[in-house]
């Protein structure tokens, strides 16, 4: 006789999607309503993405930190106007790439990303790409590239928003975003094949 398995102890992964959205309405709505352990629960949730987010935009530890902590104070004090509550995520990273561009145009000086990682570049670039110097070849190109370009490798690549969740955190359309990454992995396909041919 053979035994049947209990399935009832696996996770249904629909269910566990259901209930991330459900916690993340719940967490918006919450955050609407003035709910400070909302406020607590939002900075848990999101803290390191967005400062990841930040420093791979090109800011240093400290600068990103400070913009962080602006973007979370800035999410807090116009709650209001998220009006999709399922777009929270985006919106925070909509607010933290606005809170960058205002502090460079402020300060007028672009860095490159450092230390930050970069997405898993075979994916993205070429199958070929596989010892430090190419590397850091590629890191180099990915810092050349212009902000709104260099956003959307960040956000959908190194992030993993779908195309609509980055376009919706950049503000742009579905189509515009697709066009933009399209012309950044073109860019960083020419500086790869340049390096292949050195």
């Amino acid at each position: 006789m053979t035994e049947q398995k209990d399935n009832s102890n696996h996770p249904n992964i629909e269910r566990i999607s259901f209930d991330s959205h459900q916690k993340q309405l719940s967490l918006a709505t919450r955050l609407r309503a003035g709910d400070h352990t909302a406020a607590v629960e939002l900075v848990d949730r999101y803290y390191e993405q967005i400062y990841l987010y930040l420093r791979r935009l090109g800011h240093d530890c400290q600068t990103s930190e400070d913009l962080t902590q602006e973007s979370f104070l800035s999410a807090w004090r116009h709650i209001g106007q998220l009006r999709d509550s399922k777009a929270l995520s985006g919106w925070l990273y909509r607010i933290a790439g606005n809170i960058s561009k205002l502090y460079w145009r402020k300060h007028k000086e672009v860095t490159g990303i450092g230390d930050a990682e970069l997405p898993d570049i075979n994916n993205i670039v070429s199958d070929k790409i596989r010892n430090y110097e190419e590397l850091e070849f590629l890191r180099n190109a990915v810092t050349r590239l212009p902000l709104k370009l260099r956003q959307t490798i960040i956000l959908h690549y190194m992030h993993q928003l779908t195309i609509a969740e980055a376009a919706e955190a950049i503000g742009i359309r579905e189509g515009t975003f697709k066009s933009r990454l399209n012309r950044a992995l073109n860019i960083l396909r020419k500086q790869a094949v340049k390096m292949a041919m050195l």
